[in-house]
């Protein structure tokens, strides 16, 4: 199939939803797919107020329209609700054409913490979006609930998956001196992350940050003692992960957290607050531990063993995911014929 998946996230961006992107279409390549990505990048763009690393696409609809046109697509996946994600909307309902969307975060929370935007508005908003959509891809069970809750009802799984040859154990002395436990986060430094939960929490050990992000001059002023490490990438990363005690992961608001599953493929326990994302990424296996006082949750999480650790992360497959997300998509016309793989 030829296939066009349209999104704001910068695909240079190291976040959840760019990680996604590019798994995704390797594996689709594989399969023998001929995969269209309309990003940022086709488009002139401005940063983002507050976040600087995230860039917006400005007047997209003219541009697109040639983009979309010229591919030919027999499917068409929205990934964001952004700029490009209602111009491509914009483009399939003019021709009548059937498309898919994934509501992959919590932007409207994201956005009324950052901008004061009332978050009922939002809401309205993104029901309005994805309910054009002849279906609309969620991660896990507790998101497909809060998406029908709100008002969204035509709504399918797109599970994850964990690159087991890139994450696994190794041997490191990465955090070699430092008084443990080794408390770890990893990802984008922000606001919505409720960093400043984790590291306010007065407890023995090192807290450690793997990541940049608008916050983390505010938190290097606030918590001097934290090691901020910057962005670590390939077996630099690994090592982080391998290295570590414990994985916290301090956010309220992510619908997943593929870091997670990370930690979980180095051997590393999750130490989190009960809420969608590490709630649906650990169940029931003794891989870590929710809490409502994280500080309790951290010490529950360290006595959990690796090795069941990495045996929950093999569970969660790519192959899998792609099966999902190939499974979820629709022809864009209805007289066109569906694969089979479809």
């Amino acid at each position: 199939m030829k296939i066009l998946i349209a999104t704001d996230t910068y695909p240079k961006q190291l976040n959840g939803v760019s990680r996604v992107l590019e798994k995704t279409m390797k594996e689709l390549a594989v399969r023998g797919h001929q995969v269209k990505l309309v990003s940022v990048d086709e488009f002139f763009s401005i940063p983002l107020p507050g976040y600087r690393e995230i860039r917006v696409a400005i007047f997209p609809g003219s541009r697109l329209t040639r983009i979309v046109d010229d591919f030919a697509p027999d499917a068409i996946h929205i990934m964001t609700e952004g700029p490009i994600g209602f111009a491509m909307q914009g483009y399939c309902k003019k021709r009548e054409l059937k498309f898919t969307t994934s509501w992959l975060s919590r932007l409207s929370e994201y956005a009324s913490l950052r901008y004061k935007i009332p978050v009922n508005w939002l809401h309205k908003l993104l029901v309005k979006f994805h309910q054009a959509a002849s279906q609309t891809m969620v991660t896990t069970k507790s998101m497909e609930n809060e998406a029908r809750a709100l008002g969204i009802e035509r709504v399918v799984r797109w599970r994850r998956g964990v690159e087991l040859d890139k994450f696994h154990p190794i041997k490191t002395d990465v955090f070699s001196g430092l008084p443990r436990p080794i408390m770890l986060n990893v990802g984008r430094v922000a606001v919505e992350k409720s960093l400043d939960r984790f590291l306010s929490i007065n407890t023995p050990g090192t807290k450690v940050i793997v990541g940049d992000g608008p916050q983390l001059g505010d938190l290097k002023n606030k918590f001097p003692e934290v090691i901020y490490l910057g962005v670590k990438e390939g077996k630099a990363l690994t090592e982080c992960y391998s290295g570590a005690d414990v994985f916290v992961f301090p956010s309220l608001t992510d619908t997943f957290g593929l870091v997670n599953l990370e930690a979980l493929a180095c051997g590393l326990p999750i130490a989190a607050y009960p809420v969608t994302g590490p709630r649906d990424i650990i169940g029931d296996a003794p891989v870590g531990a929710m809490d409502k006082n994280l500080a309790v949750a951290i010490q529950r999480a360290l006595l959990y063993n690796s090795d069941d650790c990495i045996a929950r992360a093999k569970t969660f497959s790519w192959d899998i995911a792609t099966d999902d997300f190939l499974s979820n998509l629709v022809p864009i016309s209805v007289g066109q014929p569906v694969s089979a793989e479809y």
